[in-house]
């Protein structure tokens, strides 16, 4: 008999995570303290699991049961390299420190988890000089997990550059099939950053890590065309002005990359983003356009530079707007009928700082899944 795992979601934002694992999977607790993600997860999932407040305040008798993972996407902004630095001591990176208390509790009631994945931004892995993935892999140790990194980037199953880290780590006792992990790292996954930060560890936490065996999708992408609405609700296509003042913005470069798609005759679709650069010494606003049919990385919207826009080309007739709401839920890798807010950037916002549903179902098939059954399997005998 197939066993159906079961999981906690902490720092669940709309339960992207929760898309990702899919409906072999049943949720036992839900806990966000952002209000309208919450509305959103309510939603989507409803409410008989979900808890709304500070994961400082949640209690290990809210848990209920004995999960076989905990899932745990702790907030990133202190370790984003736009962020200010403060990694596991800021403001809010430092939840992940109350959360690791109730997998402590839990570790001490003898009912934790065989499984843990952590995910976060990669700058995570150099985050004050590579100092706070180190206290993250003690963590893990210091409570007899194994553990290993990887990196995926979203661009492999869905038009959208966003690469993130994910640390999935297995309790010691756990059994380990031999083909989920590799005797040393392997591209694209192992990427140079996650063998650096290997190479900064003891040589007592490098007794616990594991290079983990993921296969390489081989799902075809759609281009970032697929995703666009001609009409949407949300958003409205710019004036002729004001398409026109984000390309001047560009510098020749950028403005050159919009002439070569006029001469190919073809329909273009372009990802922008403003940005402040330094030149000669002096900032200066610059918009700036990819053709390679796939987004830039979603960002949560904290002012109009945050915010992703689309160029279209047809010739001579270039038209621009920002991404409407549901397109960033299309790069997100939601399905159609996921429930987005009302509010505009409610969903931005929400997407915007979510984990891509088909990459944690890539990870989930291929790791999470072998992993839990063989345990379920040992415990059956």
């Amino acid at each position: 008999m197939i066993h159906k795992p079961s999981f906690y979601e902490f720092f669940a934002g709309g339960g992207m995570a929760r898309a990702g694992l899919g409906e072999g999977w049943r949720c036992l607790f839900a806990n966000d303290f952002d209000h309208k993600k919450i509305e959103a997860y309510r939603a989507n999932w409803g409410s008989d699991v979900l808890h709304e407040g500070d994961v400082s305040a949640v209690s290990l008798a809210q848990l209920p049961e004995s999960a076989d993972l905990i899932w745990g996407s702790f907030p990133c902004q202190d370790l984003s390299l736009a962020g200010a630095g403060a990694g596991l001591s800021g403001a809010r990176s430092g939840s992940f420190w109350p959360f690791w208390r109730l997998v402590k509790e839990l570790k001490h009631a003898q009912r934790a988890p065989k499984l843990i994945v952590l995910e976060n931004v990669c700058g995570a892995l150099s985050a004050r000089g590579g100092k706070d993935f180190i206290q993250l892999c003690v963590a893990l140790a210091q409570e007899n997990y194994r553990f290993g990194a990887l990196v995926l980037d979203a661009a492999l199953f869905v038009p959208q550059s966003r690469p993130r880290l994910f640390i999935i780590a297995l309790a010691q006792d756990a059994p380990l099939p031999a083909d989920l992990i590799s005797p040393h790292a392997q591209e694209p996954f192992h990427t140079q950053a996650v063998q650096k930060s290997y190479a900064q560890l003891s040589g007592e936490l490098r007794t616990h890590w594991l290079w983990w065996a993921l296969p390489t999708p081989k799902t075809q992408v759609h281009s970032l065309l697929a995703v666009i609405e001609e009409q949407p609700q949300d958003v409205a296509w710019h004036s002729v002005a004001q398409t026109q003042a984000l390309i001047n913005l560009m510098n020749a470069r950028h403005q050159e990359k919009i002439l070569q798609t006029q001469r190919s005759g073809q329909r273009w679709i372009g990802a922008l983003y403003r940005r402040t650069r330094v030149e000669n010494g002096v900032k200066v606003q610059r918009a700036e356009v990819r053709f390679d049919g796939v987004a830039g990385c979603l960002r949560t919207p904290s002012g109009g530079s945050s915010r992703q826009y689309i160029l279209l080309v047809e010739g001579d007739k270039i038209r621009s707007r920002l991404l409407s709401a549901r397109e960033t839920a299309r790069l997100m890798g939601l399905p159609e009928n996921y429930v987005l807010p009302a509010a505009y950037s409610s969903a931005y916002h929400l997407t915007g700082d979510g984990v891509v549903a088909p990459v944690v179902r890539h990870i989930a098939a291929h790791l999470l899944e072998p992993l839990v059954q063989a345990a379920h399997v040992r415990v059956a005998a």
